[in-house]
């Protein structure tokens, strides 16, 4: 069961705006492609400051769409997403302590999304470091401790949390020494995510119940992206993305992450006069490369809305 409800509505807008996809991108293979979406219908829940507690919160209805929301897709840099909530958890219950590195790392992961800073998070979610080889004992206890963000999603009761794996660091070459043996010789112990999964968190943090509404906040303003194109350097997380798509007044918060064979984004959006909406787009395969795909959907988005009541 998801946290949306299905909609006759969202549903022939959904998959109509997937068959122009694939008319306009006929390599891109209907297996490739995964996307959640949610409308927020008046009275919007979200991005209020953490108005409504967690209880009113998930109670108040929301509908949406989804095409394989429910398929394990390697999140690339989008699982920082994850280790940013869980950071600010342990923060919160007096797990770790602050620092001004940790505030540092925590911002250039989500800003700036930068695998080294990403390293230092994980390493203080879990206790562990990366290093050469461990012998089999000492192995054990490092990957028990680098699975505590695993259990930490676990232990939140949610269904779509159920199938996804979150305990690898971000590498730009690949993992060496140890965190080569974690992630296994066929790489079967990946990262992985749905688009349903990634949907559920942002909506949790732009609802103000990710670990409190303070913190909900904080993470808000890392998530915050400038659609002003004087101020995006080369490497951004809006050029070739959903944030491409959007009207200049929209507003913009998301987490990209892209490899050589994956191309993904979670955006929230809001353009004035128009319902506020969540888009998640996961891309994979050697066509994820097209850097007009997300612009694409995320314009065909924008426009339907308009065709909501």
């Amino acid at each position: 069961m998801t946290f949306f409800r299905k909609d006759e509505q969202l549903d022939k807008l959904g998959d109509r705006i997937l068959e122009a996809t694939w008319a306009e991108f006929p390599a891109l293979k209907r297996n490739a492609i995964a996307m959640t979406w949610i409308v927020y219908d008046p009275p919007i829940p979200v991005n209020t400051g953490g108005a409504l507690n967690p209880q009113a919160f998930w109670s108040h209805p929301i509908r949406g769409f989804n095409y394989r929301g429910v398929e394990r897709i390697y999140p690339a840099s989008v699982v920082k997403l994850f280790y940013l909530v869980a950071m600010q958890e342990w923060l919160e219950k007096g797990m770790s302590q602050p620092s001004r590195e940790l505030e540092r790392a925590m911002k250039d992961m989500i800003v700036d999304s930068s695998n080294d800073a990403t390293s230092l998070v994980v390493d203080v979610l879990s206790g562990t470091t990366s290093g050469p080889e461990l012998p089999p004992g000492p192995f054990e206890t490092w990957k028990m401790q680098r699975n505590i963000v695993n259990r930490y999603y676990q232990s939140l009761g949610w269904a779509e949390m159920e199938s996804i794996n979150v305990n690898q660091k971000t590498w730009g070459d690949g993992p060496y020494g140890r965190e080569r043996m974690f992630v296994g010789e066929l790489m079967d112990n990946r990262n992985m995510l749905t688009t349903n999964a990634t949907a559920q968190l942002l909506h949790s943090i732009i609802g103000g119940v990710a670990v409190s509404a303070a913190r909900s906040q904080a993470m808000m303003a890392l998530l915050k992206r400038s659609l002003n194109p004087e101020e995006l350097n080369d490497e951004n997380q809006v050029t070739g993305f959903l944030g491409s798509g959007l009207p200049p007044d929209a507003q913009l918060w998301s987490k990209a992450g892209w490899t050589s064979q994956v191309r993904h984004d979670a955006a929230y959006i809001e353009i004035p006069g128009k319902q506020p909406y969540l888009l998640v787009v996961f891309i994979e395969g050697t066509y994820s490369q097209n850097r007009a795909i997300l612009p694409f959907i995320s314009q065909q988005i924008a426009a339907s809305v308009d065709n909501l009541p």
